[in-house]
């Protein structure tokens, strides 16, 4: 994909949303159930879509809420829902909706004090200390966000009462049972008026900030932390983390600025993302312009997006690390100094994540788990402790409390931005100089990520490739030393073909959204030999394919 000529700058205001229009057409639009593009789709993390594009209005949101409550009917889900907001413009509107029909359907709900944003991992802790020893009445959780994407998204996720999110399984039936009310003109909606699902004796005001931020040192050395010399800086990037920083800081008396607490919907003080568009990605150098800047005042500093539950690490002497060199970097320091971790805990990745993450596992002493793409598949394991750290190359991870018991279920990218903090702390090296040591010894692969063009059927033909229809012996001149379609962790398929040799391999991957598949890539062998994997991937893949 071209670089945007804009990538890295501030944007022009007259490029900004027009958020009044953005509501407006949030109440108003009516979306169509027979135009593919205007039903609810749950994706990796939930429904996302645009008011202004008709993929995701109030009807949207009417209808995947009383979704939600016939399921939780239906299987007995009857404990409180915890639900919480990013700050995208589409959110807020979003949640007094989803509230209205909460209400409606008698559902005890628990929302913010003071209707503050509340970040995923808030939530999911949320969830898990209600639920803790309990084993009926549980409590399950919504979340609006869609992430980072551009301002004018909006987003909604269901996390079921082991905090994560929600299997395919159940997405499924959520979203066919809510395209269902759409097709009947949500004559079976129940809703009642805002103000008096306010004042509902079933709506209750939860302190999930407080909550959140207590809980910290039991996941963190927040002493080591505090007793260190470094200079540390954040960028909430206006998200709905925003105003937990200051009580972090206060409460454990961090030497931690906060460059930026502004919250704004158009996200004006985003600098533009690679392809043109304001996007609060913390993996993003474009995105992360702003903070690099500033890096060299601040011994480490880090980024989250728009819901908290990703982070980006930047160093004086590395500058922003990739997520597959900070993931590499967690799981050698954590496994080092966690004792009360489980002996046999192991490490959990994608199949799209770094395969320096296999090597740096193998010298920790530890198994690895390797799933397709979807933090869901980490979540029994986060849950009974077997899994001790969990990541994905989109900078997604989460970790055990100190004692081995479980944190978060979904994504957390506060705990790993902190922990950047707490590894200067105790080694007295910023991340990026502990990712040099590690492939002097173990290798220094590069990493890419391409895109190539691919029909509907091309990329459902993808999805259900079968390793046998491979006939290529090579790749990039090494013999080929497996081909999956299945995560050999847990067996589930990976929606796509993997392909690896002695020093590289490849990952490919229909988009769920646009008309192409994504190559994901790796080489031990330096640049011309990744561009060799790449070359060859879309070779193979497009003969397997009949492209």
């Amino acid at each position: 994909m071209a670089l945007s000529p804009l990538a890295g700058q501030l944007p022009d205001p007259s490029t900004l949303i027009n958020v009044p229009a953005l509501i407006t057409a949030y109440y108003t639009g009516t979306p169509d159930p027979s135009i593919p593009d205007q039903r609810i789709a749950f994706g990796t993390s939930g429904h996302r879509g645009g008011a202004l594009r008709n993929s995701f209005n109030e009807a949207h949101i009417l209808a995947i809420t009383q979704a939600i409550c016939r399921y939780r009917k239906n299987n007995g889900i009857d404990g409180p829902l915890f639900m919480g907001m990013d700050t995208h413009a589409l959110s807020t509107p979003a949640h007094a909706t989803a509230l209205e029909v909460l209400a409606a359907n008698g559902v005890e709900t628990m929302i913010a004090v003071a209707d503050e944003y509340t970040p995923t991992p808030a939530v999911s802790h949320a969830i898990l200390m209600y639920n803790q020893g309990r084993t009926k009445g549980l409590a399950d959780g919504i979340i609006i966000t869609p992430s980072h994407n551009p301002p004018d998204d909006g987003g909604f996720k269901y996390n079921p009462p082991n905090g994560g999110p929600a299997e395919t399984d159940i997405t499924k039936w959520i979203e066919s049972t809510a395209n269902g009310f759409l097709e009947n003109k949500l004559s079976d909606v129940k809703r009642t008026p805002f103000e008096r699902a306010l004042k509902a004796s079933t709506t209750h005001r939860h302190d999930y900030l407080n909550n959140y931020v207590n809980d910290l040192g039991n996941v963190l050395d927040m002493d080591a932390i505090r007793g260190g010399s470094a200079k540390l800086g954040v960028d909430p990037l206006g998200g709905a983390g925003v105003h937990y920083w200051g009580p972090i800081v206060e409460k454990y008396k961090l030497n931690l600025t906060v460059t930026n607490k502004l919250v704004d919907p158009t996200f004006r003080f985003m600098t533009i993302d690679h392809d043109g568009k304001i996007r609060m990605d913390p993996s993003s150098p474009y995105a992360m312009r702003s903070l690099l800047d500033k890096k060299d005042q601040f011994d480490v500093a880090f980024a989250c997006d728009t819901d908290h539950d990703r982070h980006g690490i930047v160093t004086k002497h590395a500058g922003l690390l990739p997520p597959n060199h900070y993931l590499c970097v967690c799981i050698d320091y954590l496994f080092r100094n966690r004792p009360g971790w489980d002996a046999k805990a192991a490490v959990g990745k994608t199949v799209v994540s770094s395969a320096l993450i296999d090597r740096v596992t193998k010298q920790a002493g530890r198994n690895l788990y390797e799933v397709p793409v979807g933090f869901k598949y980490f979540v029994d394991g986060l849950v009974d402790g077997s899994l001790g750290f969990v990541g994905e190359e989109s900078a997604g991870a989460a970790f055990l409390r100190r004692d081995g018991k479980v944190w978060t279920t979904d994504k957390d990218g506060f705990i790993p931005a902190l922990l950047s903090a707490e590894i200067m702390a105790k080694t007295g090296r910023d991340p990026g100089e502990i990712y040099e040591e590690l492939t002097k010894k173990l290798g220094d692969p590069v990493y890419d990520r391409i895109d190539a063009k691919a029909t509907t059927a091309q990329k459902k033909a993808l999805a259900q490739l079968n390793p046998a229809q491979i006939q290529q012996k090579e790749m990039a001149g090494e013999p080929i030393k497996s081909m999956l379609t299945n995560a050999p962790g847990n067996n589930a398929g990976i929606g796509g073909l993997k392909v690896s040799t002695d020093n590289g391999w490849f990952a490919a991957r229909p988009s769920g959204t646009e008309e192409i598949y994504k190559i994901y890539a790796e080489s031990f062998l330096g640049k011309d030999h990744l561009q060799l994997i790449l070359g060859d991937a879309q070779n193979i893949v497009d003969k397997a394919i009949g492209k």
